[in-house]
């Protein structure tokens, strides 16, 4: 298994022979219902991918998960896993191969690997976006991802699961209102999958965000924190932060 952090939300995820693109937004900037005013998000770098991918998996139909200028560059005959929301935007793009899960459902590509979709992110009074388990059927391997540190009690029959993509540190506005759950989630979930790595996602190194919104953003918690919990906690859990770009392989450990 390796994987490539390409920024906030997005992953590139080498696992089982295949190559699966996760909430990708790799070019053009961010807003949200045009309100460049309120949340605009700008990356520091073009990411292009020239190998094939097998996969697009997206866990929501917000723009910062399925970003519609960068589906608008993707080949539209990618096959696509979404949550029912996010697969009405590719819908609406023109992509052929479209697989809309329910909490509960899954698809197997080329029975290599299996993509169950749990609940995830609650993002308006009726609508809970996905979480999804990978798993390689022939190493039994398992990779979750939540991005907004929502995580559901279900999660425990696929236990244990050994790599999570979730927040480690939480964000809130003025410390009232939680935009990600990661302070106070994450120790929680790692204690019930007993996870070997965690990877943060929803973090930003090379993306300049401006707006009234970000002016109003406050971090909870960090990730030495979060470390030091673990082993508080007496977990063996490793924290993993690799830079944008880089490709990490966790075959060799994983194997272990």
């Amino acid at each position: 298994m390796q994987l490539t952090w390409l920024d906030n939300n997005s992953w590139l995820i080498e696992i089982a022979g295949k190559r699966i693109l996760l909430d990708p937004w790799l070019v053009g900037s961010l807003v949200f219902g045009n309100l460049e005013w309120l949340f605009k998000g700008i990356k520091q770098k073009k990411y292009d991918l020239k190998d094939p991918i097998d996969l697009i998996l997206l866990s929501q139909g917000l723009d910062d998960h399925a970003h519609i200028p960068t589906l608008k560059e993707l080949n539209q005959n990618i096959p696509v896993v979404a949550s029912p929301n996010a697969a009405k935007v590719v819908k609406g793009l023109g992509y052929t191969q479209i697989h809309s899960l329910e909490h509960g459902e899954s698809y197997n590509l080329e029975e290599t690997i299996k993509i169950k979709a749990f609940p995830g992110s609650l993002i308006g009074p009726q609508l809970v976006e996905n979480a999804y388990v990978i798993t390689d059927l022939k190493e039994q391997q398992k990779l979750y991802y939540e991005p907004h540190g929502n995580h559901c009690s279900e999660l425990a029959q696929e236990a244990p699961i050994d790599v999570i993509l979730t927040p480690v540190a939480g964000v809130s506005i003025l410390h009232l209102l939680p935009v990600l759950q990661g302070q106070n989630t994450t120790l929680k979930l790692c204690q019930t999958l007993k996870p070997k790595f965690v990877l943060p996602t929803a973090d930003a190194k090379e993306t300049d965000y401006q707006g009234l919104l970000v002016s109003v953003l406050r971090q909870e918690g960090t990730i030495d924190k979060f470390r030091q919990q673990l082993q508080e906690n007496h977990l063996s859990t490793q924290v993993m932060t690799p830079n944008p770009g880089e490709t990490v392989n966790l075959a060799v450990q994983l194997t272990r």
